[in-house]
């Protein structure tokens, strides 16, 4: 550890200080071997969850010995079924009783070979940006355990940011893996829509905003899961990605956004952030310019009902979503505080769904003028602990909710892939991500750019590396 309020816990052992594709190598060259992989995973994951406070609970499974990534341990987010485990959601509504299935992504990952060894913390259902529940508690940023590690795929993120696992698993319904990664200083890449095998009950939605991922610490580790996870499960929808191992010669068109959405405040810092990414892009002979999203505030309030809608289905349905044992009385007051004004704007709930449910059907405009779209990811840094938490009066939430996280939703709504890279810190040392966003099925574009942006803009792959 760096400092008391600085986790990481890498150490001497067979995980060294290596990321996935390194760990790989030693595993074919037989100079590690995934019993001693999982015990040093393990060993870390004790040290530190204490102080993260980012595991929910031990998970007794193998992947698939054949898989291409064997030996390689990993975590689980606790809102994916794994066959005789609970699956709880952050939330006191949900039964602690065993999953009867495994979820269709989850058993992707075993068959690729992961070993997942803890499940891990989220918020109420993934319903905002900060990993903080009552039934939990606070999720603690290794950066910084005063600040929160973001939503809602905290949990995965604190594990991989302090160095205890290569490669976590994350969902993204509104920027969770993007926010985490940006607030972590890791790499989190949102795919585009049907790229990763998914619940089809789903798509069955008005609009399906959820896609599923991973968070790593360097940009090859996530090009080589993309892949591998393609050779397994193929969109013929979706352009291929391939295996993306170097940039592309072409140069492109890159629009910069350097201001607030909708009038939310930007942190000059984060501003200075996506500045510099630009002028780096510009050095690397791309052609940037600054470019107006054209997001209104209609588009933000059309997101907060469709949210509140799922809410409302969670609260008063979750039976039918989540199992049996499924008591909404016991949601916290952001699930029932959304689900309250799902009722109260009932009349202009539909509308907003017709909104948004035509923006996922179209292509985005922006990419007539531009390739790819620089962006923050959120308007500041991680916030405090509690800033964000269940104990903040749900209007006040609310507020602080749009005001920090505005920038991620758009890909959710299009269904288009965006990447989050820590290409910059704050005064206080807390990661600054970057977003990269492309259009629909442009994964390996934006893999090109980030390894560019990696190679320019190199960060820290863990907290004391930023103290040495």
């Amino acid at each position: 550890m760096a400092d008391s309020s600085t986790i990481d816990v890498r150490s001497d052992d067979a995980l060294g200080d290596y990321d996935v594709m390194d760990l790989l190598h030693l595993l074919r060259k037989r100079q590690v071997s995934a019993a001693e992989l999982r015990e040093a995973a393990q060993a870390r994951i004790d040290a530190a969850n204490d102080a993260l406070n980012a595991v929910v609970r031990p998970l007794g499974v193998d992947g698939d010995p054949d898989g291409p990534f064997a030996g390689i341990p990993t975590v689980l987010k606790d809102n994916e079924d794994l066959e005789g485990y609970p699956t709880l959601h952050g939330s006191w509504a949900t039964a602690d009783r065993p999953a009867a299935a495994t979820s269709p992504w989850v058993a992707q990952y075993l068959a690729l070979g992961f070993t997942p060894l803890v499940k891990t913390t989220l918020p109420e259902f993934g319903l905002t940006a900060t990993t903080e529940s009552t039934r939990f508690g606070a999720t603690r940023n290794p950066w910084n355990t005063a600040h929160s590690t973001g939503g809602s795929s905290g949990g995965s993120a604190a594990l991989v940011a302090s160095g205890a696992v290569p490669i976590g698993h994350a969902n993204d319904g509104g920027g969770s893996i993007r926010i985490p990664a940006a607030l972590n200083g890791l790499v989190g890449l949102k795919p585009s829509r049907g790229r990763l095998i998914d619940l089809p009950e789903l798509d069955r939605l008005p609009v399906n905003l959820v896609t599923q991922g991973v968070l790593t610490r360097s940009v090859r580790d996530t090009a080589y899961y993309f892949a591998e996870a393609e050779r397994v499960y193929r969109n013929p929808e979706l352009a291929p990605i391939g295996m993306v191992v170097r940039p592309e010669r072409r140069r492109l068109r890159v629009g910069l956004v350097t201001d607030s959405l909708a009038g939310s405040p930007l942190d000059s810092h984060t501003r200075d952030a996506v500045i510099a990414t630009g002028q780096a892009l510009q050095e690397l002979g791309h052609d940037v310019s600054v470019v107006d999203l054209g997001i209104d505030q209609q588009f933000g309030r059309d997101f907060l009902r469709y949210w509140a809608l799922l809410s409302f289905m969670l609260q008063k349905a979750g039976g039918r979503f989540l199992g049996e044992g499924f008591d909404g009385s016991k949601t916290e007051q952001l699930t029932k505080g959304l689900s309250a004004m799902c009722v109260q704007q009932a009349a202009r709930v539909p509308w907003s769904v017709r909104r948004l449910a035509r923006v996922s059907r179209e292509p985005e405009r922006i990419y007539e003028q531009v390739d790819v779209v620089v962006s923050p990811v959120v308007s500041h840094p991680a916030p405090p602990i509690g800033y964000l938490g269940p104990d903040v009066p749900v209007r006040d939430q609310l507020v602080r909710l749009l005001r920090f996280s505005s920038f991620t939703p758009l890909q959710n709504v299009s269904g288009a892939p965006a990447i989050s890279l820590p290409l910059a810190r704050s005064p206080q040392g807390l990661p600054i991500g970057v977003q990269v966003a492309g259009p629909m099925g442009e994964e390996r574009r934006l893999l090109s750019v980030a390894l560019e942006l990696e190679e320019a803009m190199p960060w820290p792959r863990t907290p004391a590396a930023t103290m040495a």
